[in-house]
This record gives structure tokens, sequence and C-alpha cells, in this order.
């Protein structure tokens, strides 16, 4: 873009608009004075970040809006963004998915409630706000301890209305039933003034007041009401020991940490309260480039606390950030003046002071990452949901070898993974010695037909996965699918079916064969029906997954079937003998020393080895017997 005429532009407070040749909205940006701010774009030249030049050479011309102050810019700013979602902008999720805890204005007993903002935008009015909160399970837990400790309201304004006796949970103590008896209201808001302490995170201010309350009443001889208000103490104690204690009892400040991780970018947010670490928020923006950092805490910060105008009371004294770009001290210092103006008090925004919030920093980062980690997993199952065309995401997957030599201690390794992780405790080995069509064979399709016969039987007790895959090619998938049909067990992405049927093969090298070397990133995904592989390019993250998966499995079934050929190397002749396995074959070797001494010994001495018994060393010595006529003859005699 063309440097523009800089004096044209307003030295005041305002909201300008980068647009390109077809009047479309680029980037949506804040300033306290428009034009020191956009005379930054084109003073700053080359060390801009990559990003924003990219922006700079598609826009045509800039847009302003004037605003009377920094808090309106923000505002302003904050509202176009939700808007117009501009590309190069970075946008922070929409509050409305969040839920709030509600203390009404509008009636003389108000219920505290969970709404959503957007929900109960306008019954809001006037009304008490607090959270968000991070989770549903948060919020509910939280509402569950209010009506636990302060026997207020649960009841609808209707039922409130024409209620005639109290409910049960006047009977258990819970509720003081306004609603029927003459409650005063200056008594019910003292118990709403208790509630407004424990949400804004003033625990150990709520709990010095009604120790006080409860000395009180102690030394008046109201000894119901003291034991009331003890068991109140007692559990509000119990929630301020399992929150952590990390700054000054009068320390209200958030905190806000920054980390990069391989898929994009992430933000971790701290709320302490009180001294208390009251709860915490992750955000994660996949495939955001490590340049964009500087602009991704300044928009996070402008979009985050302008959504908290309606409640400034969320709005600390203090934001704790790891860095400020020399670039943005401007816009920084706007941000601070505008939310100074939105909680009616000074807010500084400050880099960590003291190793305790620098550790808050490192708490918040390490949150950051595993929030993003756990959103790359589920970006996972979509992509393979959207690769396979399934009817929901592929979170689940167990993936099936067979290993042997020449037919011989044949096993099949099942590994099993959800969200990316290994499920240990459902891997499965299968010992496929004893099935006739699969034993001493060497046959890997009769191998694996014989393990879906015995997958199907287990189906019980371990449910069929979001996706089955065999490691080998067409064949292979075919044997198993053949099992399948001949049960009736339905497969494929549609939401009837049991499991969506797959196979992996190695990718193909310049003759036609596998391709078996390491790090190849080309493996061929086939499905029953289709006769080419899916649309899986080569090295795109959802196969290098389904890679890993079935080279764990490959190792799982090549370990089980060495220790298997182990065993059975170790049993030796005794590994015939029906329940005499490894444990027994070398208590017996410990105890006799050889086969000889063992057949010398007889059956008396044999059955006198723990866990051998009359039966079994009937059978060893039988086997033993047999072992030695078939060398030596029947009628050979000691020397």
């Amino acid at each position: 873009m063309q440097k523009p005429d800089l004096s044209l532009f307003p030295a005041g407070p305002g909201v300008y608009l980068y647009k390109d040749a077809d009047g479309h909205i680029l980037y949506i940006g804040k300033a306290g004075n428009l034009r020191r701010r956009l005379s930054s774009y084109f003073h700053a030249g080359a060390s801009l970040p990559v990003k924003t030049r990219v922006m700079l050479d598609e826009a045509r011309h800039i847009d302003i809006l004037r605003t009377g102050t920094e808090k309106e810019a923000l505002l302003l700013e904050a509202g176009l963004i939700k808007k117009h979602s501009p590309r190069f902008n970075i946008i922070l999720r929409d509050d409305k998915e969040y839920l709030l805890i509600r203390i009404g204005r509008d009636h003389p007993y108000p219920k505290v409630e969970i709404v959503r903002r957007s929900k109960h935008g306008n019954k809001s009015v006037g009304a008490k706000l607090f959270g968000p909160f991070s989770s549903g399970q948060a919020a509910r837990d939280t509402l569950r301890l209010i009506h636990k400790n302060f026997p207020l309201r649960r009841c609808r304004d209707t039922a409130f209305a024409n209620r005639t006796r109290p409910c049960l949970y006047h009977e258990m103590g819970q509720c003081l039933a306004p609603c029927v008896i003459p409650v005063p209201p200056k008594t019910y808001r003292g118990i709403l003034d208790q509630v407004q302490l424990l949400l804004s995170g003033k625990t150990r201010k709520l709990v010095t007041g009604i120790k006080r309350e409860m000395d009180v009443a102690s030394r008046e001889l109201h000894f119901e009401k003291a034991a009331a208000l003890r068991d109140q103490l007692r559990s509000l104690e119990k929630t301020v020991e399992r929150q952590s204690v990390v700054l000054d009892e009068n320390t209200d400040l958030d905190i806000v940490g920054q980390a990069a991780v391989p898929t994009g970018a992430a933000l971790g947010l701290l709320l302490v309260r009180g001294g208390l670490l009251q709860d915490g928020r992750n955000f994660f923006w996949p495939g955001l480039a490590p340049e964009d950092a500087p602009d991704l805490l300044d928009d996070f910060l402008t979009q985050y606390y302008a959504q908290r105008d309606a409640f400034g009371e969320s709005i600390p004294p203090r934001i704790v950030v790891p860095r400020i770009p020399e670039s943005d001290e401007e816009s920084f210092d706007a941000l601070e003046r505008a939310l100074s103006d939105m909680r009616g008090g000074p807010v500084h925004i400050a880099l960590p002071c003291g190793p305790d919030e620098n550790s808050l920093i490192l708490m918040a980062e390490s949150n950051a990452r595993t929030a993003a980690a756990a959103a790359a997993r589920k970006q996972t199952a979509d992509r393979l949901r959207r690769r396979f065309q399934a009817a929901k995401p592929v979170r689940r997957i167990e993936v099936v070898d067979i290993s042997h030599i020449s037919g011989s201690n044949t096993r099949a390794g099942m590994a099993v993974f959800e969200d990316e992780r290994p499920v240990f405790k459902a891997y499965r080995v299968y010992n496929l010695d004893a099935d006739p069509d699969a034993a001493g064979k060497g046959d890997d399709y009769a191998a694996l037909a014989a393990w879906a016969d015995r997958r199907i039987a287990d189906a019980a007790e371990q449910p069929f996965p979001d996706l089955l895959l065999i490691d080998g090619g067409k064949g292979q998938l075919a044997a198993v699918l053949q099992v399948f049909n001949a049960t009736n067990i339905t497969t494929g992405t549609g939401p009837e079916a049991a499991c969506i049927l797959a196979s992996i093969a190695k990718a193909r090298n310049g003759r036609g064969g596998s391709d078996r070397r390491a790090g190849n990133t080309a493996d061929r995904i086939f499905v029953p029906g289709r006769g080419k592989p899916l649309n899986f390019p080569p090295g795109c993250p959802e196969l290098l997954y389904l890679q890993r998966v079935r080279d764990a499995a490959h190792k799982f079934a090549v370990r089980q079937h060495r220790k298997a050929r182990s065993a059975a190397a170790f049993t030796g002749k005794l590994g015939g003998v029906r329940g005499i396995g490894p444990h027994l074959t070398r208590a017996l070797y410990k105890h006799f020393g050889s086969l000889a001494a063992m057949l010398e010994a007889g059956e008396q001495q044999l059955a006198e080895v723990p866990g051998i018994g009359k039966r079994r060393a009937a059978a060893v010595i039988a086997a033993l017997t047999a072992e030695s006529d078939a060398a030596f003859g029947p009628h050979r005699e000691k020397p």
C-alpha cells in the first residue's frame, strides 16, 4: 500500500480499518492517537511482522472512525472485530459459550442462577454477574456450594408467587422460604452479600465475618445459630483449602502466559483474587505463526476485557503479561486507560514482579501448552472424520498386526489409541496357536480371520472403536471383512455401522513392491468397496498419526511373539503337557535340575512340588516316558 498523507488523519482516539481494492476489511485496530499509530506502519518497514507486511501489500485504503475516548475506541474495535471477523485479526471465541452466575436485582428476594450472557442479556441489566467460568461443571459446582451453605431460594418466580407452603429445601435448612414466611429483606440481602464475597474471590474475608458472627451468637447463648454457623464455616474452609495461596491476601490480578506450540499459538489466563488462585482459562489459535505473537497479546487483551464491560468488577487492578513489545507500548498505554474507565479505578498492564509472579507466568504457559495439545488432538479426530467421510469424529482407534515365524507361535497384537494417546490397559494379545485354521500355516489371512472371530466375541466386554485398522493391504482387509459380514456386523461410515474398517499398507517403491524404508510418509489407506486408496496426502498429520498407531501395534505384536517363542524354547518337552507353563517348568527344573532326574523321581516326588499335584505329575511322567521310548525304545534298561 502506498503511504497515505498522514496529516489527513486526526490525532485523537478512534478505530482504523484497512481495506482491500474490493472494500473488504482486512484488519481493524484501535489507537489513542490515530495519526501516530498509522504512521508506525509505514516507518517501521522491514521490522514489521510478516503478517502485517502481507496485509499492507493487499490493502488499498484506510477508513477511520473517531471516538470521544479510548474506552469507546476499545469497545468499538471489539464490536467490529466480532461483527466482521477480518482475516488479519486474531479472533477471540465469543463469550456466549461460557456460563455466568447471576444475582438479580428485579425481585425483593433474588435467586442465584446460572445464565449465558447472550441469552439473558436484557434480564441481566442491573444484575450482578460473576464469571465467566472455565467450564459448565465449574459453574454448577459453585452453585451447588452456594445452595449448600447459604439458604437462598431456588424456585422460579411463578412458583415463588403461587406457593402456599414451604418446600423440601426449607425442611432441609437450605432455604429461608421467603415465599410463605415473612423473611426481612435486610436479612436476605445480608446473605446475598456473603455470596457476592464468595463469588468475588474474597473467601477469607467471608470466613472472618462468619467467625465473628458465630462468636456473637455463642456469647448471646444462641447455640443453634452458632452450631449452624460452625457447620457453614467448616464447609467454606474446605473450599478455601482447595484454593492455592499464591500471593498476599490483598492481591487481585490476572496472569497471562503465552506459549508457542507446533500447531499454532496459545494463551493461558490465571485469575488471582484475594491472593488465591481462583480459576483459569486457556485459548488456542491453530496455525498462528510465531511472528504474530505481539499482535496476539494486544488483540486478546482488547477483546477479552471489552466483553467484560457489563461486569466491570471482573477486571482486576493489575494484569501481568510476559512481555510488552516496544512497538506496542502506545497501544498498551491506551488499553490501560480504557480498562481503567471500565473498571472505575486504575488498571495497570505490567511485566511480572518477583519470583511468585514469574512462577505464575510459567504455570499459565504450561496450562496453555496442555490445552493446545488437547485441542490439536480433537482436530486430528475431526480431520480423520473428513478423510473417511464418517458421521462422527474418529477418536478411538484399534489396530491389529500378526506376528509369527513360519506359522509357529502366532500372535495377534492389538494396540488401542484414543485422542492420540495409547490406552495401554485396552491393549490385547491373541494366541492363535490353538486355532486349527491359523496355527502352523504361516497364513496371515487365516490368522486375521481367526483374530476377527475372537475380536467379535470380545465385543460385549470391549465395544468396537471408531476405526478398526488392519496392518496390511486389500487382501488382509478382505479377510477380516468376510468374517464381519458372515456374523452380520455392519462396518462403514454410516451411523448404524459398528465401526469403520480400513487397512494401512506400505508405500510402493519404483519396482511396485512395498517400500519399507524408515521415514516413508506415503503409506496407503484402503477401505472396503474401493479399489484405490483413500486420499491421504503423503506426510499429512492424520496419515502420520495412523502410521504411528500401526507401528505401535507392530512392536507390540512382535514383542508378544518373541515372549511366546522364548517360553516355548524354555519349556521344551514340558511345553506340550497340559497345565504346565513357564512358571511350573521353572519350579520343576529348580527342584530336580534335569528331565532325567524328573523321570527318575517318579510321580510321587513330582506331586510334592508346589503347584504340580498328582494329576500334573502323572501327565509329566507320561510325556517324559513317551519321549524316552521314542528315543531309545520301550525296553531300554537302566545301566
